[in-house]
């Protein structure tokens, strides 16, 4: 039993400073990461400025404030040519629906009254009706009795008028179209050269800022020009297609308006 409580005693005490060793290095342990803790915790509160002042500000453009960088004079006229572009488009489409109506019965009726000799009928049926054909039968029929070529030169003369009508404001929408781009590359023509012009004044204090201010200022009256000169581009071919609808139309009641005084008595 002696020799057992020896040995034991001398383990004992080997325990205890296993324990020591390890209570002592697990305070170590605790502390550095306490340290590294703290330390990463300082470089992030003193990087947080440097990045957040670092972060690239993006900045967003209104169109109004587009519009006040391409200058009020150039920006004033193509707006007052956007304007007048869509009023014409909506008003010359009214007008051109409203001619591009059809009577089916209109000729009937028209031929009706022809073979019973009631040119009067025919007249009052014409008036009454409003369009653009029927201005045209008007006139043939107020010819009845004439030559046949007069019937038709005077029945086209008629039409010719009515499609210039059916036209008015298309001069507009055309210049529009050429014009505003036009006057948009101006207004950048003359920004560009005031870039330029800052950009040389500045001296030794000129930098890509200055000359990239300039540029996109300048740019913007290409922009809006190019949206109005396309506007008003697709207005006036739609008008023109739907015209040239409307001229087809006159042209077929035409020849049978002269098939019908061509047709033997009954």
């Amino acid at each position: 039993m002696s020799i057992l409580n020896m040995i034991l005693a001398q383990v004992t005490p080997a325990d205890s400073m296993v324990q020591q060793a390890a209570d002592t290095i697990q305070q170590a342990i605790d502390t550095s990461a306490q340290a590294v803790a703290d330390s990463i915790a300082a470089i992030a509160a003193a990087t947080a400025p440097v990045a957040q002042a670092a972060e690239p500000i993006v900045k967003e453009l209104s169109v109004w404030e587009l519009i006040k960088a391409g200058g009020w004079w150039i920006m004033v006229p193509l707006a007052l040519l956007a304007i007048v572009s869509i009023y014409i488009f909506f008003e010359r489409l009214f007008a051109i629906n409203h001619a591009n109506r059809q009577d089916n019965s209109f000729m009937d009726r028209i031929k009706e009254y022809i073979h019973r000799g009631e040119v009067d009928q025919a007249l009052k049926l014409c008036q009454d009706t409003n369009t653009p054909y029927s201005r045209m039968i008007e006139k043939g029929v107020t010819r009845i009795g004439r030559p046949m070529n007069d019937v038709l030169v005077a029945i086209e003369n008629v039409g010719n008028m009515e499609v210039a009508k059916l036209e008015k404001g298309f001069n507009w929408l055309a210049t529009t179209a050429a014009g505003a781009p036009m006057l948009g590359f101006l207004g950048t023509v003359i920004g560009m050269v005031q870039a330029f012009f800052q950009l040389a004044s500045a001296g030794n204090n000129s930098n890509v800022t200055i000359l990239a201010s300039g540029i996109y200022q300048a740019l913007v009256t290409t922009v809006a020009g190019l949206i109005v000169g396309i506007i008003a581009l697709f207005a006036y071919n739609f008008l023109t297609s739907r015209v040239n609808k409307v001229m087809n139309k006159l042209e077929g009641k035409t020849m049978e308006f002269m098939d019908l005084l061509n047709e033997p008595a009954k």
